[in-house]
């Protein structure tokens, strides 16, 4: 493996650390957005990991974040809460709005919180797993930047858009999935242009429309919604619910911001938190059992559950690290100098 540099998670925590502390962000930024960095490494999620921290460096020389933001959070309903992240990053804004929304989803069965004013570069799964780690269902939604074409489109005007949901489950780690309403996550491909390799079909188009294998390319053209028109409608519906509807940008508002800048989005995050023992009462725990049973028929046909690759790989690489690319690391050290 000469190509890669195995890291411990302390190390990439540290690697994470220096770079945002010598870039500007205030100490609780700082912790917040390493713990996502970390995670992303931790459950080899690659293109989640410390690759981001190319993006976070970018994003504040841009001048496309706010260093020291101090989120601010409005109680505006019994069941809705948003909270203000005043131009930084989306992770600080939910650390301190999610007790809130905990809390609400206790009382009332079911709430909602809106994050505003944030700038998104990371994946979804944390929050929801939270939240489902503390025995709520949940739901988070975002759009981004306008990269990617409708079905039948040519031109981008949706984001890769995720949705991601988290279950809890007794004694188990919380079933959760998270995915790109896209063919892939943006990350994904920059990977694929950064390695010289070519992308699947499917992903992208180039500048005129065309099919294209070439990863520059399609960063330059269309990305492409899954599942045709399927993923164009649940794309659409991301824009209005986590823009319109908390009152904040469409991905086409976010890159319009942007200006060129190719800094990380900027927008608005709707999450979802349902209290099953709220919802059921007597019956929840019978109810969830149910729902044992259907994880239990999936697995036990020797299916994969979403989430179980991560949970898998979240336990290897507490004892044996990571591998991280040398010319990735390398990238990263060089922000340093």
């Amino acid at each position: 493996m000469a190509d890669k540099v195995r890291l411990s998670l302390d190390e990439v925590r540290s690697l994470a650390e220096v770079v945002l502390s010598r870039y500007g962000l205030s100490e609780r930024h700082v912790e917040a957005v390493s713990d996502t960095i970390v995670a992303g490494e931790r459950d080899e999620c690659a293109s989640h990991g410390i690759y981001r921290l190319l993006v976070c460096a970018h994003t504040i020389k841009a001048g496309k974040v706010a260093l020291d933001a101090e989120p601010v959070v409005h109680d505006i309903a019994p069941a809705l809460v948003k909270v203000d992240a005043q131009g930084g990053y989306a992770q600080l804004a939910f650390k301190l709005g999610k007790p809130v929304l905990a809390e609400k989803a206790r009382r009332c069965g079911i709430a909602a919180m809106g994050l505003n004013n944030c700038v998104h570069f990371a994946a979804l799964w944390p929050e929801v797993e939270e939240l489902a780690r503390d025995g709520l269902v949940a739901f988070a939604f975002t759009p981004s930047h306008a990269w990617v074409a409708p079905a039948g489109g040519k031109k981008p005007i949706f984001g890769t858009n995720p949705i991601a949901f988290g279950w809890p489950r007794p004694g188990e780690h919380p079933y959760v999935f998270d995915f790109a309403t896209s063919a892939v996550a943006r990350g994904e491909i920059e990977l694929h242009r950064r390695e010289g390799k070519p992308i699947p079909l499917g992903w992208g188009i180039d500048a005129d429309g065309n099919p294209t294998t070439d990863a520059a390319a399609a960063l330059e053209g269309a990305m492409l919604t899954f599942g045709g028109h399927k993923g164009s409608a649940l794309s659409t519906m991301i824009e209005l619910i986590a823009g319109p509807l908390i009152g904040d940008m469409t991905s086409a508002e976010s890159i319009a911001y942007d200006g060129g800048a190719k800094a990380s989005p900027h927008g608005g995050e709707l999450i979802i938190a349902i209290d099953p023992a709220r919802f059921l009462g007597s019956l929840a725990a019978e109810h969830l059992a149910r729902a044992e049973a259907l994880f239990e028929g999936i697995a036990g046909q020797g299916a994969r559950l979403p989430s179980q690759r991560r949970y898998e790989a979240r336990a290897r690489t507490a004892t044996e690290g990571v591998y991280v690319p040398r010319k990735l690391l390398e990238d990263i050290q060089a922000l340093l100098d």
